[in-house]
């Protein structure tokens, strides 16, 4: 298997070699223990993989296969992996959204993974940027700032790039100032699982939010299109706003729209915002920061995880069209797979990214690497969920209908 190969099979390399925490004595400190969930220590060492994983792989090279020995005697069994510059280490095998840490149980999981804390404090800080939307003839205002603990956007939502014709025949919304505020970790730690489920996944760096899901909604049994609605938000299925020609969201080239407040988002990559280094694959971007405190990047990723000077490439999400329609989906041949949220189905190991749609990865940021996301061409387009912790405000809360979000 090749470099990139195994790195999509782990989004989070010390992070999932770290998994050893409930498992192997524990690297990871859970709520219960009373650790430090931010870096206290815990058996004569700070993060890093368990002592037992990298000795799985003393004398073993990148890749080789090897095995460690787990709580009650049990053998756990993968590949040996290391970020640059770090000792080789055990990394489990099968790992994925129902079973993160590769065939541990959930008694066996630990917490949060120490390894995958960063350090965004020297990066973007003080920010304070306003200029003229000659477009729409408003200021668009973005001050970040960061305080010891949290990194804070104040923002008027008034997008500093060319934009689309808002209103639209499909969306009747005008652009408006907002008052926005927003707070996320500077010091974020990943966690062990699939993640938080969030509505908002971050802003970007010009203040505008990211928000890739929609209020519009289909009922069961619908014979026509047109009895789904794409603002309202009644019944189940929920109609995705990007890689489906069967809705129109009115979204313009930046993957953008209004909402009813007048709020411009992002449902996907914000092409008005990239530099032309971003726009043809020859620098790596980031463009924001997720709800959890994580940074956000732009499409492209290094083709070696671990090396700085490694290509770049695009990142490919590891979701897909399910090969059969969720029961009591409407008709394929009246509205196509990719329509709705349920078509698509996270499979481990298809692409680049984990089910958050990010990855551990040297970034120019961060050379050392760090835990982030990627805004990317195909489903999810911005991640749905987050590893770290996050405000009330960015959960995704199950739908009840009657939104009027779209």
């Amino acid at each position: 298997m090749t470099k990139s190969g195994l790195q999509q099979r782990w989004a989070i390399p010390i992070t999932l070699i770290a998994i050893g925490v409930g498992a192997l004595g524990a690297v990871a400190l859970t709520a219960q223990d009373g650790g430090d969930r931010n870096g206290g220590r815990q058996g004569g060492r700070q993060g890093g993989p368990p002592p037992e994983m990298l000795k799985a792989c003393v004398n073993k090279s990148y890749e080789d296969v090897c095995t460690a020995t787990g709580p009650q005697g049990r053998s756990i069994s993968g590949t040996c992996f290391a970020p640059q510059d770090r000792p080789l280490a055990c990394r489990p095998q099968n790992a994925g959204p129902n079973n993160p840490v590769g065939g541990l149980t959930p008694s066996e999981q630990g917490g949060a993974i120490l390894s995958s804390q960063a350090d965004t404090s020297a990066i973007l800080c003080g920010i304070n940027k306003t200029e003229l939307n000659k477009a729409l003839g408003l200021e668009s205002i973005a001050k970040w700032a960061c305080t010891a603990s949290n990194r804070v956007l104040t923002s008027n939502g008034i997008p500093n790039h060319y934009k689309g014709a808002f209103p639209n025949r499909n969306n009747p919304n005008r652009i408006s100032a907002q008052k926005i505020t927003f707070s996320a970790a500077l010091h974020p730690v990943a966690l062990v699982g699939t993640g938080t489920p969030v509505r908002i996944a971050g802003y970007a760096l010009n203040g505008i939010k990211f928000e890739p899901g929609t209020a519009g909604r289909c009922p069961t049994g619908v014979s026509n299109p047109t009895q789904c609605d794409l603002g309202r938000g009644t019944g189940p299925w929920e109609i995705e706003a990007l890689g489906q020609q069967s809705f129109n969201f009115g979204d313009d080239m930046n993957h953008a729209h209004v909402q009813p407040t007048g709020e411009y988002h992002y449902h996907g990559v914000p092409e008005g915002m990239l530099s032309a280094g971003a726009k043809s694959g020859k620098e790596m971007m980031l463009i924001g920061w997720a709800s959890d405190g994580f940074p956000i990047y732009a499409r492209y990723g290094r083709s070696d995880p671990r090396s700085g000077s490694s290509p770049l490439r695009l990142m490919k999400a590891s979701y897909q069209l399910k090969t059969r329609p969720a029961d009591g989906r409407p008709p394929v041949n009246l509205i196509p797979l990719g329509a709705f949220t349920q078509d698509y189905e996270y499979i481990n190991g298809s692409g680049d990214l984990d089910e958050c749609n990010g990855r551990f990865d040297v970034t120019p940021e961060f050379p050392g690497g760090i835990y982030h996301y990627y805004a990317t061409d195909g489903y999810p387009f911005v991640q749905r969920c987050v590893k770290g912790t996050t405000s009330i405000g960015a959960i995704r809360q199950p739908s009840r209908g009657g939104a009027k979000r779209p």
